[in-house]
């Protein structure tokens, strides 16, 4: 069965409840533990069918925001997402008060207990309407960047689609590219801003009725920070401050030489190469066709795996007027399918794409046989783990994706995944800035934006782009409005995918490959430490782990000569 043949059906939410709760009384009186398993089984089953409605309904709207079938469906799920939420509450607090609790631990995962923990410290159904208020919130920034259509030289670009602009070799058109986006930008501020605003008040109201002294304590626990806490963020952010923005900045120095600049301003970061940067050949079917042949030569798993993504039309790649910005892998439980969600501009971000959000894929794919929908994704600092690794994973098939400038996007992909760390912390600092002061104007948030990126991002010169200067870049980053606190997970899993860069790359550790498809396999049902000891990886927070990732990555682009990147 094809994607689109997937059958779509808004749940009764009535009927659903009364259902729901049938199979609650059974849980919560069952005096043996195989009518305990046989309840809390079932509640799997109605849950994963409300969250399959709901995937299939978010991936369409993602894809047409024009839609107005699925525009309806949007907002319908915007209103009674937190409600099913209420009934998911319900079921954690019966399992944790079940008489058979110690049993059922022996049955299902243990992190399935941890999470209950968790949710029941989150929510509550009094603060409904607030869930509800934060979901449209979400859907109107969606909305508002997946809006944008931008005027270049006659032709009408969305912000994906302008990318390759902002890229090229001819300075005029990059600066003049890069001036349309910021424009986009500053055009709408007030409304970037009001909508932010509105989420900071509304997301602070929830934390602080449920006894948190903030949203920063309140967001710690909902992203399942089970093995670390925010002192231990706020040492690694430190750490990051203080040893790797020397070693990139060197690399952007070495970026402005190579390219002949005294300086680079703002427009000139994204042209790494003065002949430009590493672009894929072939057309959208073409580079889906060498991953399959690059899936099929890299393990019998991988190849089973996307030959499922492409017969299912489980891919959708291209941009389009009224599609959403960004990419994303997530699952459609009653279908046992991942999905992933994409836009193509013909740049070298198609490729990773077709590695970074393919390893999301591959471990649900892998950790289909878990029954709980909220753990078949490990937590988020686990999951990117999967998808950074497969980038690095594929570099042997790199060749056939880029031919002759494989070199520069080998050289590229490492040094901006080294450039990435200052930035994701940055993004991480600047909330829990905003959050402990919830009571801040617009201007003072723009003012701690551009304060810290000057710490983290040194290299961003807005010379000749006042309204950058004003600190509106973080405008961009959807995940500061639609997923507050989850990007710092990122930075986490790139210092242990450098690991595995390492291992599969410079080592050719023939263990690599195992332990890989071993925290493939096992989901959400282990912890992040957890998920690093079966992989032989060691913890970003454990002494001395970023000091050797940083050498060792530093090292090797060192001795990557400029004749071998040009």
């Amino acid at each position: 069965m094809k994607f689109n043949n997937y059958e779509y059906l808004r749940p009764n939410y009535e009927e659903y409840r009364t259902e729901f709760s049938k199979a609650l009384q059974q849980l919560s009186e069952a005096t043996s533990i195989e009518s305990a398993t046989a309840a809390v089984s079932h509640l799997n089953k109605l849950r994963a069918q409300v969250e399959t409605a709901y995937n299939l309904a978010t991936i369409r709207y993602s894809i047409d925001t024009n839609d107005t079938f699925y525009e309806e469906e949007d907002q319908f799920w915007n209103d009674y997402q937190p409600h099913f939420q209420g009934l998911d509450f319900e079921f954690y607090q019966t399992l944790l008060a079940s008489p058979l609790l110690a049993a059922l631990k022996e049955h299902f995962p243990a992190t399935l207990f941890l999470y209950a923990q968790s949710r029941i410290k989150t929510f509550h159904p009094d603060l409904i309407p607030l869930f509800q208020a934060e979901n449209q919130l979400g859907s109107d920034y969606s909305k508002l960047v997946a809006s944008a259509q931008i005027d270049f030289d006659g032709n009408i670009y969305t912000l994906s689609q302008i990318t390759p602009l902002t890229q090229s070799v001819d300075e005029k058109v990059r600066r003049r590219a890069t001036e349309k986006v910021v424009e986009f930008y500053a055009t709408h501020a007030d409304e970037f801003e009001t909508i932010y605003d509105s989420m900071i008040k509304t997301r602070t109201q929830i934390a602080t009725s449920l006894g948190f002294d903030n949203y920063v304590a309140f967001a710690d626990v909902l992203m399942n920070r089970w093995d670390y806490d925010r002192p231990m963020i706020e040492t690694y952010r430190s750490e990051v401050l203080q040893k790797i923005v020397p070693v990139t900045q060197k690399l952007y120095q070495r970026q402005a030489q190579r390219n002949g600049l005294e300086q680079l301003n703002f427009h000139d970061l994204s042209l790494v190469f003065p002949t430009g940067n590493a672009t894929p050949l072939g057309t959208p079917e073409e580079l889906v066709e060498k991953a399959r042949i690059m899936y099929h030569e890299l393990a019998p798993e991988t190849g089973e795996f996307f030959d499922f993504m492409v017969e299912r039309n489980l891919l959708d790649l291209l941009s389009k007027t009224g599609k959403q910005a960004g990419g994303y892998c997530t699952f459609i439980q009653d279908y046992q399918s991942p999905f992933i969600f994409a836009n193509f501009n013909g740049t070298s971000h198609d490729v990773d794409v077709l590695t970074h959000e393919a390893g999301h894929a591959f471990q649900t794919y892998e950790s289909r046989w878990i029954n709980e929908p909220e753990i078949v994704f490990p937590n988020y600092e686990s999951c990117e783990i999967h998808s950074m690794s497969m980038e690095f994973i594929a570099w042997p098939w790199m060749e056939s994706f880029f031919e002759g400038q494989t070199n520069k996007y080998k050289f590229n992909h490492l040094a901006s995944a080294l450039q990435f760390l200052p930035y994701g912390v940055l993004v991480d600092h600047f909330q829990q800035k905003v959050y402990e002061n919830p009571t801040w104007t617009a201007e003072e948030r723009n003012a701690c934006w551009r304060e810290l990126e000057k710490q983290y991002c040194p290299e961003r010169n807005y010379d000749l782009f006042p309204e950058m200067e004003k600190g509106i870049y973080w405008f961009r980053q959807g995940h500061i409005f639609t997923s507050p606190f989850y990007y710092i997970d990122y930075t986490l899993a790139q210092v242990c995918a450098f690991q595995f860069w390492k291992r599969f790359n410079v080592e050719q550790d023939p263990t690599a490959w195992q332990d890989y498809l071993a925290i493939c396999q096992v989901g959400g049902t282990k912890t992040f430490l957890e998920i690093l000891d079966i992989a032989h990886l060691r913890s970003p927070f454990e002494v001395g782990a970023l000091d050797e990732t940083i050498t060792m990555v530093d090292e090797y682009l060192t001795h990557v000569s400029e004749e071998e990147i040009q």
